[in-house]
């Protein structure tokens, strides 16, 4: 499966309705994907966020459930 089957184009939405979408189902229910770097990471991520620097994303892709939806930071 290719990096792009992952994605569907959407716009991008502000933090407020991460929140809410988040407070509403739970992280459990998304693909939360922080693409920062480690020590961003440490300092502060969403709880429930897998780590995926994002130069490691298209070599990490299997690591993301397709069945849910995809929330990256």
């Amino acid at each position: 499966m290719g990096l792009m089957e992952f994605f569907t184009a959407v716009p991008t939405i502000p933090a407020e309705e991460v929140k809410r979408l988040l407070d509403e189902k739970g992280p459990e229910h998304y693909n939360l994907i922080d693409v920062r770097q480690p020590g961003e990471y440490a300092e502060h991520h969403l709880a429930g966020a897998r780590l995926i620097p994002l130069a490691e994303l298209k070599d990490r892709i299997s690591e993301i459930d397709p069945a849910k939806p995809t929330i990256a930071y």
